[in-house]
C-alpha cells in the first residue's frame, strides 16, 4: 500500500540517506549507486570497444586528476579538492610539473579545454569558469555557468560542458551563453554521471563517474555509439597503493594519441582502440 515499505527496504533507504549525506559532507560529490545497474551493463545492443595499452607515462600519485586536455604539443592538467586545486602544464615523458597555477582553497578545480589561444577550466560547484593564457598559462578573465561544473570540451565552434548528470550542455566560446543541451542515452535509457570529456573523431568521450568505462556519444543525438573499456588498467597493488577513480581524458588530434588516466593514478596511459568492437556482455 502507499506510505508503506518492508522494514529491510526502510533500513535500505535511511542507510542511503546517511551515506549520500556522508559523501557532501566530505566536500566530495556522492557517487553513482550501483554502478553495475548503469546502461554501461545494461545496453546489448551498443559495442563494447576493447582498447590496447600504446604507452605508459609517469603521473604524479598525489594529483587528484579533474580534467585533462593536450594541446600545442603540450599536456595540461586540472587537479581537485579544496585546499590543493590547480592548473598544471605536464611534462608527458617524465610526468615533471613545467608550470603550476594554484587556485583559492574556496575552489575546487574541475575540467579544462583549450579554445584557440585560451585555456578554459570550470570549478565545481561555484559556477565560476577561468580563462587562461594558453602560452604563459596568466589568469585573464572568468566566466559563469548555471550548474556545477564537472567536464569540459569542445566541437570547434562550441563548448561542451558536463555537471555529473546525464545532460550536456552548450556554450559559446565567445560570451559563455547558452547555446542548447543534450540527454545521454544508451538505448532509452539516461546515462548518468558524465564527467571529464574530450571530443574524438567528430564523437564526445565521457568518463561515467564509479566506472572503468568511457561512453562514446554522438553529439547531435546523444546516443551512446559505444563503450570504451578500461577494466585492468591498473594493477590490484596500484590501486592498493590510493589510486582512485578513472578520470581525465586527453586527444592529440595533431599525433592522433588518445591518453588517460585517473585521480591518483601514478600513470598516464596512451591507448588504441581495437578496430573491431567486441559484443557488450
Amino acid at each position: 500500500m502507499a506510505g508503506w515499505c518492508r522494514p529491510t527496504t526502510r533500513l535500505k533507504l535511511i542507510l542511503a540517506a546517511f551515506l549520500v549525506a556522508a559523501f557532501f559532507s566530505s566536500g566530495n560529490p556522492p557517487p553513482v549507486w550501483a554502478a553495475d545497474t548503469l546502461p554501461a551493463a545494461q545496453s546489448r545492443a551498443v559495442p563494447l570497444i576493447r582498447v590496447r595499452v600504446v604507452n605508459a607515462y609517469p603521473h604524479d600519485a598525489a594529483a587528484f586528476t579533474q580534467g585533462l586536455v593536450f594541446a600545442d604539443n603540450r599536456l595540461f592538467e586540472s587537479t581537485g579538492l579544496y585546499g590543493q586545486s590547480s592548473l598544471r602544464e605536464v611534462e608527458l615523458e617524465s610526468g615533471a610539473v613545467r608550470q603550476i597555477r594554484r587556485l583559492p582553497d574556496s575552489l575546487f578545480g574541475e575540467g579544462i579545454t583549450v579554445f584557440g589561444e585560451r585555456l578554459l577550466q570550470l570549478t565545481w560547484r561555484t559556477r565560476i569558469g577561468f580563462v587562461y593564457e594558453l602560452a604563459s598559462l596568466k589568469r585573464v578573465g572568468e566566466f559563469r555557468y548555471a550548474t556545477e561544473g564537472w567536464g569540459l570540451t569542445h566541437d570547434g565552434r562550441r563548448l561542451i560542458l558536463s555537471d555529473g548528470s546525464a545532460r550536456l550542455q552548450f556554450l559559446n566560446p565567445v560570451d559563455f551563453s547558452p547555446m542548447g543541451a543534450v540527454v545521454v542515452r544508451d538505448g532509452d535509457v539516461p546515462v548518468q554521471g558524465l564527467n571529464e570529456l574530450e571530443f574524438f573523431d567528430g564523437q564526445i568521450l565521457a568518463n561515467v563517474w564509479h566506472t572503468e568505462r568511457i561512453a562514446r556519444i554522438h553529439p547531435t543525438s546523444g546516443r551512446v555509439t559505444g563503450w570504451l573499456d578500461l577494466k585492468g588498467l591498473l594493477s590490484a597493488q596500484e590501486r592498493a597503493a590510493g589510486a582512485g577513480v578513472l578520470n581525465g581524458i586527453a586527444y592529440d588530434a595533431i599525433g592522433r594519441r588518445l591518453f588517460v588516466t585517473g585521480k591518483r593514478w601514478p600513470r598516464i596511459f596512451e591507448i588504441a582502440l581495437e578496430p573491431e568492437p567486441g559484443p557488450n556482455p
